[in-house]
């Protein structure tokens, strides 16, 4: 008798980083056994760095899953913490998962959802001291599991979460196998990926591009954090 599947959903919100869900997406869809739905509140197309994705579900009809993942992206700011069907159903899911996962600021909307208090999680090193804002404690590690609770840090660590949740879920050697078949072997051109190696003149650059929109971000989190304090979460 063959086994249930392993059913994954990545719930997406206009303005989401697509490389937040397509890097730990092609991980996932190779675990055995899995089927993997991406979902947004309409189940309306979603444009994401002029790459359109069609063929949406709902999400309100997703009864269950087994692993929710919420990327991120400007839009996790913008979007999705201030739209509470989202935060509904990313709740109800969240509750019936064994695992409960994001990759980037997807982890703000978690919080946002009231379902980081307490709980160690990751996010880009530009906005990661937000999460305190939802009773989270910020970690700088690249995947980050406390409890249930699994995320991972900035766009790319995504790809890094997922092989992780295949381990965990398939064995290490599974991990590795689809590992070699995506040939992820990183070998960047440049030792510029984090805060802490990245040269002080590029750190400089980079945070000055953020800056721009560092104030609307955090009142967007704020405003987030009032509502979930307000909802009893």
């Amino acid at each position: 008798m063959a086994a249930d599947p392993t059913i994954i959903v990545f719930a997406l919100f206009p303005g989401v980083t697509q490389l937040d869900f397509t890097g730990p997406h092609q991980v996932l869809s190779r675990l055995p056994g899995a089927r993997v739905f991406l979902a947004s509140r309409t189940g309306e197309p979603i444009e994401a760095h002029g790459i359109v994705f069609s063929g949406l579900r709902r999400l309100a009809d997703i009864e269950r899953c087994d692993i929710v993942c919420v990327p991120g992206g400007f839009g996790a700011t913008d979007n999705a913490i201030g739209d509470a069907e989202f935060l509904r159903e990313l709740r109800r899911l969240a509750d019936g998962a064994r695992y409960v996962t994001s990759v980037c600021t997807g982890s703000l909307v978690l919080g946002a959802a009231g379902l980081l208090r307490g709980k160690r999680a990751a996010c880009h090193w530009a906005w990661r001291e937000l999460l305190t804002a939802f009773g989270a404690i910020p970690d700088p590690s690249r995947v980050v599991r406390d409890g249930n609770i699994v995320t991972g840090g900035g766009v790319t660590a995504g790809i890094d979460f997922a092989l992780s949740l295949v381990a965990e879920l398939a064995g290490a050697e599974t991990a590795q196998a689809i590992q070699l078949g995506i040939e992820y072997a990183p070998a960047p051109p440049f030792n510029a990926g984090s805060p802490e190696i990245a040269p002080p003149e590029i750190l400089a650059r980079a945070t000055a591009r953020y800056a721009a929109g560092a104030a609307q971000r955090r009142a967007a989190v704020e405003a987030a954090a009032a509502r979930m304090t307000a909802a009893g979460f």
